[in-house]
């Protein structure tokens, strides 16, 4: 037998002969299995986002670098017709207004990534003709990816192995 109440508003409202049946016998609330049952459903579900997740932050991170990437070459450029050589890193980030990253000595740090010239500290001489730079993530734990760029503009993914170049 389920008996109706009217609300203020005028809505009917149903209390079912189970809900007292509930009431009286004193269950409240959800039993141990159905807990159990939920929480494990989380768990898989977030033992199969978490992978998904990491992944899509590496993806994120790496882009990131390989368009840093390519500022630097194409400021490069700029730098070179200017100066007859090409820049140091601290003189191409600061020609990009110190958005590439921050100096700390010959080296720039962006979020996960280094990046470095080969030599760390080339003379005039050797930036006349040529530059290598290398942009390298290695968080312990974790897969290491290493990018490198030279005069030509070209990119090229080093560590992980087998990737296209750009």
């Amino acid at each position: 037998m389920s008996k109706f109440k009217l609300s203020k508003s005028g809505v009917k409202k149903c209390h079912s002969d189970e809900v007292r049946f509930m009431e009286r016998s004193g269950q409240k609330g959800f039993s141990l299995i159905e807990v159990l049952l939920v929480v494990v459903i989380i768990g898989i579900i977030a033992a199969m986002a978490v992978p998904a997740y990491q992944k899509g932050m590496w993806a994120a991170e790496n882009g990131s670098a390989r368009g840093t990437m390519r500022s630097i070459a194409s400021t490069q450029v700029s730098f070179y017709t200017q100066n007859n050589r090409f820049g140091r890193l601290a003189e191409i980030n600061t020609a990009l207004g110190n958005s590439v990253g921050t100096v700390v000595g010959d080296r720039l740090v962006r979020g996960k990534y280094v990046f470095e010239m080969s030599p760390i500290a080339p003379t005039d001489a050797e930036l006349a003709t040529e530059y290598l730079i290398s942009a390298t993530r290695d968080v312990q734990g974790d897969v290491v990816y290493r990018y490198e760029l030279t005069q030509t503009g070209r990119i090229r993914q080093i560590y992980p192995a087998g990737a296209p170049e750009d």
